[in-house]
């Protein structure tokens, strides 16, 4: 099990089950989403994925149709987001994860759009878009 929070403590989430698919991206959006060179994320199954406290403090935005992220309106923190094409798991920014991580990133994706000012110097795999199998 995980806990997690936001940055101001107004929202609290709780993962029941482990997290899959962990990668780095370097797209655009998740930079802007992030403000850093790049978001790490990971797929939790939807039903291991509870919001403990402030679910009242979450707002959305969708960017596409289908897609909407959500993050607290108090610090702005993103959460998690999900994706109307598969309801059965969402996506969390793992910086909002409190507890120790035992799952391992798998790679960089979208390395071909990274931040010009970004030193990628790794030993994981790197992809052009996203990893193989997804």
């Amino acid at each position: 099990m995980y806990t997690g929070s936001c940055l101001c403590g107004e929202v609290s989430v709780k993962l029941s089950g482990s997290i899959t698919s962990i990668i780095h991206c370097h797209c655009s959006l998740c930079r802007k989403n992030s403000g850093t060179a790049f978001a790490t994320n990971g797929f939790v199954n939807t039903d291991d994925f509870t919001i403990t406290k402030g679910q009242e403090r979450l707002s959305e935005f969708s960017f596409k149709a289908g897609r909407t992220r959500y993050f607290c309106k108090c610090c702005g923190s993103p959460v998690y987001s999900s994706n109307s094409d598969d309801k059965s798991r969402i996506r969390i920014r793992l910086g909002i994860i409190d507890s120790d991580i035992t799952e391992q990133v798998l790679s960089h994706n979208f390395v071909t759009s990274k931040a010009n000012w970004e030193q990628l110097e790794t030993s994981l795999p790197c992809y052009e878009k996203h990893e193989p199998g997804r």
